[in-house]
């Protein structure tokens, strides 16, 4: 029975790396003849494993070797060699797994070895990380290992790329948010070279975007990105679990009225909670109570706001609410140059060019009394989940991803596996300190950093918004704490304050420790200093870094991944949460009854209670909310699973076109059905006396000259439907042959392509907008007791459908009647997209009364067009907008 339910089931995360040892062991033994080769033989081995895998030998078989020769040349170029629970990290991300590996355990060089072995197959292996500055850093502290190998490694940037190279001494690089950055052995490329490369690092977001840009381009050659082969995707869970709600959309500017958000930015403070509208805790919706329509009516002099033609005066109501009530200022967001600024919940990073969607970053703007970003026509969009899908494998590392394995298999189809860590965790976990109210935890907080300061014990305190570090840096002000605050305003300083929080005395405030990057070494990150040695000692001696967590997160890995600072490769540490009942989690989930219990004990308000089942009762909490957040994000996959079925049906059209496959067949295939469609339409009676010949006639007449058997109606209704349908079938291949003498095979060819093009673009762009508003309207449909997800599915196919007659009917109709300009157009590489001057923008609506920020960037009216064409946006993709 036991053995039925492992096949049925797998192995758990732990299990699922024993069955690499082995061949760990066989790289262990390679390691001494590996070592015997000189630079050159090290470097020739790419070659001869690219010469053996062409042959009958596969990945897998070269795996062993190909690790030992990566292992050597980190040896040689980093002085750093790879543990054997490295190695085993490198073949889960091999067979396209997760691996957890804890924080400190080096998975940075960890995915050189899967990178090269997969690499060696010429196809591309992609590193995604969670900002470009990992995607800076990592190539260039790798880059020596690959370079040392004969494999090439870039690096994408928001708006360049660079390419590995020990020539290069240093590179000037933009800076963003007033960082002064610069690129050490990385030498300037265009985009096209940097997808180019065998290893090639960047970001989501800039592997997401560069494959919509790709399908905005007009010609082949301005597309940048290869088939998508091979991901390893770092702090996995951040990228594809946090950021799984984040849409990529790339849109242009629309018309609205602003002024609507400035007046009810107004009218909302004056509203009270309970008496006017109400807050659903868990979803934080808002609602309008009869009371608060009515205010709202009066104010706004309207008679009924909920009359057809008022309607979207709600709309503008309930985001002014959002904005004022849910939305605060340094904790969701940051005002910074005149532009709010959107706080990530999880990362506490500032994520410029992100944008609340469907208007309520509009209304955030209004309440801080900002100029106002008009809302945007999406032109492309995918999200992260369904663009991520499709790699042929996908692998990614995370220090905390088992709490989420279910969601990895049944969304990505990804396993995940525990790996060791390479010496004994020694990190001590105190239960939690519970307190009846925020004032009485931070009091205690304060006197505990106080405590572990004078001692001389580093701490690293996680708070959960930047409001909150700022509240506690001003209380260890007033008790002479010196102290350093790390959250997103001052995102350019993190790695140097992180590299110092280990050292003796060091107190660190944090916003949010996901996906830092950089560990904390207990004496300090400097470790050539003199004294260094011995201040490390000094701080193992004290019992390490301590982590203090001031509130838990609604996700468990978040906390562990606070919790992970310390402890790190064997070193002591420890850490514990202050917990108080106001804490938002405690207070959504359980709060009150702990409060009743904490009652009864008759203690102080100021002395917490240490419990482990009030600890057990919070990750209780934390699993309903992380259930419910995954409900979430299943939710929206499975709609938008219907627009990326049409999506990848669309592209792969554009794909062909601008290959140019045979598009004399597609389009004659196009005129035959729209011949067949007017015979449907007028022919459809099998008796002629029933035929509407005229309008047939003058249809048909619209699209091209009549062939001579139509000359006048008596003619036609003397032939049979068979007659006419081969009359027409001949007509249009000799109209089409006609054609193309006039312009010639070469121009032809082009018209065809741009036809095509102008069709698909014009069309999917409204398709987009139509698919959006049937969305966000669907759930009507569930007072008719049908599933608004059927009902979304089934309009969704008869307005795709209804697309692809709209394209048709467009390309036939132009066919015969354009005009052709024979000069060359304008060419335009997109290369290091410098040439785009587009800024980061917001998304159009998203269907969710929890407003979801977006990752998106818009293109001005004048600026360079997005496809790459070097025409201005206006006369390109915008002409229709």
């Amino acid at each position: 029975m036991v053995s039925v339910l492992h096949k049925l089931i797998g192995d758990t995360p732990e299990k699922a790396v024993k069955k690499f040892w082995p061949i760990a062991s066989k790289i262990n033994q390679l390691e001494d003849s590996i070592q015997k080769l000189s630079d050159s033989q090290l470097r020739d081995k790419t070659e001869e494993f690219k010469t053996r895998l062409s042959g009958r030998e596969t990945l897998d078989d070269l795996l062993p070797e190909a690790f030992a020769v990566v292992r050597e040349a980190a040896r040689r170029n980093l002085g750093q060699r790879h543990y054997d629970v490295q190695l085993i990290g490198g073949m889960v991300l091999h067979k396209g797994q997760i691996a957890e590996m804890k924080t400190g355990e080096g998975k940075t060089l960890v995915a050189t070895l899967a990178a090269y072995l997969n690499a060696l197959t010429g196809l591309g292996v992609h590193v995604v990380t969670v900002n470009d500055y990992l995607a800076r850093r990592d190539p260039t502290w790798m880059g020596p290992v690959f370079h040392a190998l004969g494999l090439s490694v870039a690096s994408l940037q928001h708006d360049s790329a660079y390419l590995f190279d020990p020539e290069m001494k240093e590179t000037p690089a933009p800076a963003r948010g007033g960082a002064s950055e610069s690129f050490k052995s990385m030498r300037p490329i265009s985009r096209g070279e940097a997808y180019a490369a065998d290893i090639t690092y960047g970001t989501n977001n800039e592997f997401g975007f560069d494959y919509l840009r790709d399908n905005m381009a007009l010609e082949a050659a301005q597309r940048v990105q290869r088939e998508l082969n091979f991901a390893v995707v770092d702090e996995v869970d951040n990228i594809l679990i946090d950021e799984a709600r984040t849409p990529l959309i790339i849109s242009g500017p629309a018309e609205e009225p602003v002024q609507h958000y400035y007046t009810f930015a107004k009218l909302a403070p004056r509203l009270h909670i309970e008496e006017d509208y109400t807050i659903d805790e868990r979803t934080q919706a808002i609602s309008l109570s009869q009371e608060g329509i009515g205010k709202m009516e009066q104010w706004s002099k309207v008679g009924n706001l909920y009359d057809p033609e008022n309607f979207h005066l709600v709309h503008y109501i309930e985001n002014a609410l959002t904005a004022n009530i849910t939305k605060l200022r340094d904790k969701d967001y940051v005002v910074r140059e005149g532009e709010v600024v959107i706080v990530d919940e999880f990362t506490g990073r500032l994520q410029y060019g992100r944008r609340w969607s469907d208007g309520l970053h509009q209304a955030v703007e209004a309440k801080e009394n900002l100029k106002i970003q008009r809302e945007s026509i999406t032109y492309a969009t995918i999200t992260l989940q369904n663009y991520f899908r499709m790699y042929g494998k996908l692998s990614g590392m995370t220090g905390t991803a088992a709490t989420e394995s279910d969601e990895f298999m049944k969304i990505y189809r990804l396993d995940v596996a525990v790996i060791p860590t390479n010496l004994p965790m020694a990190r001590d976990e105190a239960a939690d300190l519970v307190f009846q109210n925020e004032e009485a935890k931070w009091k205690s907080v304060a006197e505990s950093i106080t405590e572990l300061h004078e001692k001389g014990q580093p701490v690293l305190i996680g708070t959960t918004s930047i409001e909150a570090s700022e509240q506690l840096s001003e209380r260890l002000k007033r008790r002479g704490v010196p102290h350093q605050i790390l959250n997103a305003k001052i995102h350019e300083q993190e790695a140097g304050i992180i590299a110092q929080a280990g050292r003796l005395g060091a107190v660190t405030v944090s916003t949010n420790m996901a996906g830092r990057g950089t560990d904390i070494i207990l004496g300090g990150g400097d470790i050539d200093r003199n004294d260094w040695q011995d201040e490390h000692e000094k701080v193992i001696a004290l019992g390490g870094l301590h982590v203090l967590g001031t509130e838990h997160h609604d996700a468990r890995r978040i906390d562990n991944q606070l919790r992970g600072r310390a402890g790190r490769q064997g070193d002591p540490g420890s850490s514990q949460f202050y917990v108080s009942l106001e804490d938002e989690l405690m207070a959504r989930f359980g709060g009150e009854r702990i409060k009743t219990v904490m009652s009864w004990t008759g203690l102080d308000e100021d002395v917490p209670i240490e419990n482990r089942l009030v600890t057990k009762s919070i990750g209780s909490a934390q699993v309903k909310v992380e259930g419910y957040h995954f409900d979430m994000r299943k939710h929206l996959l499975d709609y938008d699973d219907v627009l990326n079925q049409q999506r990848e049906i669309i592209y792969a059209d554009r794909h062909d076109i601008l290959d140019e496959r045979d598009l004399k067949t597609k389009i004659l295939d196009m005129v035959r059905h729209e011949f067949n469609d007017l015979m449907d339409g007028h022919l459809a009676s099998r008796h002629s006396d029933d035929w509407d010949v005229p309008s047939f006639i003058s249809e048909l007449g619209a699209i091209c000259d009549l062939p001579d058997s139509f000359a006048n109606e008596d003619l036609v209704y003397q032939l049979s439907r068979g007659e006419v349908q081969q009359a027409l079938s001949d007509h249009a291949d000799q109209t089409y042959e006609l054609r193309e003498v006039e312009l010639g095979a070469d121009q032809m060819r082009v018209l065809e392509r741009l036809l095509l093009l102008r069709a698909i673009d014009t069309h999917w762009v409204s398709h987009l907008t139509s698919m959006e508003n049937l969305r966000t309207g669907i759930g009507l449909q569930a007072y008719g007791q049908r599933d608004p997800l059927v009902a979304y599915r089934s309009e969704g196919r008869k307005m795709f459908l209804d697309l692809m007659k709209r394209m048709q009917y467009d390309v036939v109709h132009t066919l015969f009647h354009v005009a052709v300009n024979t000069q060359p157009a304008s060419g335009g590489n997109r290369g290091a997209r410098a040439n785009e001057n587009a800024s980061p923008m917001r998304a159009v609506n998203n269907p969710q009364r929890n407003k979801t920020p977006v990752a998106t960037e818009k293109v001005g009216r004048n600026a360079a067009c997005p496809c790459g064409s070097g025409k201005k946006y206006k006369r390109c993709h915008g002409a229709n907008a």
